[in-house]
């Protein structure tokens, strides 16, 4: 939590072309403010990139369903550090919404390069839709030469946690590629 509130810390003195110690006086009252607060301000127009982070970032951590649809649009951010923090909200929330939409932005072929985080959360949420698609997801990435090993590491990594049966085909295979090999090893001797 400390090193999102950090980043959002920068980037919002950045923004205010403050590069002095103080955070900007914006910083400092979304870190204040109270649910509703937070709430009325991801309802305004205008805010900056970093502001939304920080109030949806803050009500998800709070448990507050209202920071559900802004915490997945983050969590499909082309910034890693965004998509992190989403997940880590997201993963907090709750929402029963959140495997699903999840799901849909990892086995989006169109977004595969932002696809490592809602991989993570899948595993973390342990959810019935989390094996589906990371197999899903991992199938696609078995094709050779495919730049997107690292988040079909993270599928293997998750299969293996999930140690789900259903798995053992598509982990099988990939042992056969040479970054995946020991992860899909391991997660084999996980399954049931």
């Amino acid at each position: 939590m400390n090193d999102v509130l950090e980043r959002l810390r920068a980037e919002a003195g950045r923004a205010a072309e403050n590069p002095s110690a103080e955070p900007p006086a914006e910083y400092e009252e979304l870190l204040a403010a109270p649910p509703d607060g937070l709430a009325a301000s991801l309802a305004s127009t205008g805010l900056p990139l970093w502001a939304r982070e920080l109030a949806a970032y803050r009500l998800g951590l709070a448990g507050d369903a209202r920071a559900f649809e802004p915490l997945v649009l983050l969590l499909n951010h082309r910034d890693p550090p965004r998509c992190a923090a989403a997940a880590e909200a997201l993963a907090v929330l709750g929402d029963p919404r959140t495997a699903r939409a999840a799901a849909a932005l990892a086995t989006n072929a169109l977004r595969t390069a932002y696809a490592l985080q809602p991989v993570r959360l899948l595993t973390a949420l342990r959810a019935p839709e989390s094996a589906p698609a990371l197999i899903t997801t991992l199938s696609r990435l078995l094709a050779p030469h495919d730049p997107y090993w690292r988040v079909a590491l993270a599928c293997v990594e998750g299969l293996g946690a999930l140690a789900d049966p259903r798995a053992r085909e598509v982990l099988t295979r990939a042992q056969s590629h040479p970054r995946l090999a020991v992860a899909a090893t391991r997660a084999l001797h996980n399954l049931r």
